[in-house]
């Protein structure tokens, strides 16, 4: 898979595949677990449609790879006049930013300083197929060369 970054991933996080309302309403609990994780996240958001100014802003992503489209949104953000409160994403595959061997989470947050939260890491993605080994084993395998290359250190 060619990701957004330019990188080429032998895996993909598809969050096209929380279809139904049951897998919808999962992830909804564990996007509001990890935003109530870190407290200064829980107030002052906003509500998707309404004026930006003014406004402390939440970013709810579904993957974070080297950070690319959390920067554009956080352009968007200061172009409208509002401030961004955090950024809370489904995975973080923990890799390299763009501009240093940080990993995109790390560089956001001391760039921009602003907390960044993953509902789930792809360590704790990788370890969970190690567990359940055969086919989903060797996949952790594939996941891991992929990490040697691209992972933050």
């Amino acid at each position: 898979f060619t990701l957004k970054s330019g990188r080429k991933s032998p895996y993909f996080f598809n969050a096209g595949k929380f279809n139904s309302g049951a897998s919808l309403a999962k992830i909804g609990q564990y996007y509001a677990a990890a935003i109530s994780s870190p407290k200064d996240h829980g107030e002052g958001g906003s509500i998707v449609g309404a004026a930006l100014k003014g406004r402390r802003i939440l970013v709810v992503d579904d993957v974070i790879t080297a950070g690319t489209a959390i920067r554009e949104s956080m352009g968007i953000i200061r172009e409208a006049g509002a401030t961004l409160a955090g950024v809370v994403v489904a995975i973080d595959r923990q890799e390299k930013g763009r501009d240093s061997s940080l990993s995109a989470i790390q560089e956001i947050e001391r760039q921009h300083g602003t907390p960044v939260v993953a509902v789930v890491t792809l360590g704790n993605v990788v370890e969970y197929l190690q567990e359940q080994g055969g086919e989903l084993g060797a996949m952790a395998g594939a996941m891991e060369a992929y990490r040697r290359e691209y992972g933050a250190e």
